[in-house]
């Protein structure tokens, strides 16, 4: 591959918005190439023999995949600590966990790794790491990139998108994986509009304003408790909420007791009902090669899984709901309310976005019983799109040398992504809060390899608080 590009660059050739630029996948993404394991032992063999569309469009742009990184098992919850994979830790705090269930993508990202990673997002799940690695990324309206070939767990809640340093890298890796277009296999890519398709969401990336900009403030997204872990993330919320106000930004808070992630969380996600129909549907594929199980009751039935404590109620309750459960039409009727009245706060007010903090406390330490504190199930209900940038960092400690990172969610309008973009770029230029851990930037003397070296992973770090094989 590296002999290839060199001749491609001999003979000037580089065709590709991503030419030799080095991604990492997640390890939900199916490649034809590599197993597609979702950080599961069960799926250790398992082999797809087709690359996702997403995985085509951003190879086909020249980006050269490097390999797959750890995740949060099946994308279940955001410790990232999985079966297969064991437990990634954070590169500015080695005692907290990098967010998830995308936390490979962005310790890896952030550490230097690769340029860019690839993520999911079912509920927080490419905001999370964003957040607690001081990177950027873009949960994209539902419908715009095509979730074929990708590790299911909601068809209501799942979406793609990158993890990058920038925002100038987001819209670039956005235009890539967005370009699979109307994808029959995934029927939200129909509602695509067609003055959104093959959009280059770069090109216009410098031209917004903040000075005029509405954004509204969801105060219900906030911890306002004083504590080591909260205190930090209402300091930098209310620092950048100031400083967008002094350059002429208009401020609107929003009280509406709707926007509780709490509640929200409690009667409105519907993965419960919808996660064993789809994980089946995968797992029974002719396209799945390998050895694996076919169905999620035998994925299950082994001991070759990793499922934390907290989340024992919802796999079990998971494996015998389904979609044809009576609650499940009226929880997406309710959904449908709340999209309904999230457009009515932005017409009433005439909102360009809302903003709040990604998680109300800084992202937890290794051996916590769950994320919590985030507040991502708002845009995954409704579909929304949303950029998640850095905003700050806690106080410096001896474990966290340049503080723990702290991140933002800007929320829009459907089909928004080029307005927030925009937005979240004229943040990034005013405030240039982000910083490298202190690990990434160690000069490392490189090695000269004849032939491509085998990672293990390391399962032994698995925190004792989550046991392999029981549910």
């Amino acid at each position: 591959m590296a002999d290839s590009m060199d001749e491609a660059l001999a003979a000037g050739n580089t065709t590709g918005t991503l030419f030799c630029i080095p991604l990492m996948l997640k390890d939900n993404y199916d490649t034809s190439n590599m197993i597609t394991t979702g950080g599961n032992l069960a799926l250790a063999g398992s082999q797809p023999s087709l690359d996702a569309p997403v995985v085509t469009a951003l190879t086909r742009a020249g980006a050269i995949v490097l390999g797959k990184v750890n995740m949060h098992e099946l994308a279940l919850e955001g410790l990232s600590v999985s079966s297969l994979g064991g437990q990634t830790l954070n590169p500015y705090d080695f005692s907290r966990t990098p967010g998830g269930s995308s936390g490979g993508s962005g310790a890896a990202v952030s550490a230097s790794f690769s340029v860019f990673g690839t993520g999911t997002d079912t509920v927080n799940s490419l905001r999370s790491p964003a957040s607690a690695n001081s990177l950027c990324s873009v949960r994209p309206t539902r419908g715009l990139i095509a979730r074929t070939g990708i590790i299911p767990i909601s068809y209501t809640q799942d979406a793609v998108g990158p993890i990058v340093r920038t925002i100038k890298d987001a819209a670039i890796v956005l235009t890539v994986m967005a370009s699979t277009g109307c994808d029959t296999a995934d029927n939200t890519t129909a509602l695509i509009p067609a003055s959104i398709r093959n959009k280059d969401y770069a090109i216009s990336l410098s031209t917004g304003n903040l000075r005029g900009l509405r954004l509204g403030i969801l105060n219900g997204l906030f911890n306002r408790t004083t504590s080591e872990e909260t205190t930090p993330v209402n300091t930098n919320m209310d620092f950048i909420i100031a400083r967008l106000q002094s350059v002429g930004v208009i401020v609107i808070p929003i009280d509406d007791i709707i926007y509780n992630t709490t509640a929200m969380l409690m009667s409105l996600d519907v993965q419960r009902f919808e996660y064993r129909e789809g994980m089946d549907t995968y797992l029974s594929r002719p396209s799945l090669r390998g050895k694996h199980p076919t169905t999620l009751k035998d994925l299950y039935a082994t001991s070759d899984f990793l499922v934390i404590p907290s989340q024992y109620e919802f796999t079990t309750a998971a494996l015998v709901s389904s979609t044809a459960n009576v609650t499940y039409e009226t929880v997406q009727k309710d959904i449908h309310k709340l999209t309904l009245t999230l457009q009515k706060t932005f017409s009433s007010h005439n909102l360009d976005a809302v903003i709040y903090p990604e998680q109300q406390n800084l992202v937890v330490k290794v051996g916590s019983p769950s994320q919590s504190g985030r507040n991502g199930i708002l845009g995954a209900l409704t579909g929304s799109p949303v950029i998640t940038l850095p905003v700050g960092f806690s106080p410096r400690t001896d474990q966290a040398p340049v503080g723990v990172p702290i991140g933002m969610e800007i929320l829009g309008a459907p089909w928004s992504e080029q307005k927030l973009l925009q937005i979240a770029y004229q943040i990034e230029m005013l405030t240039k809060v982000r910083r490298m851990p202190l690990m990434a930037d160690e000069v490392i003397e490189a090695k000269c390899y004849i032939e491509v070296p085998m990672i293990i992973p390391n399962q032994s770090n698995i925190p004792k608080e989550y046991p392999i094989g029981v549910i």
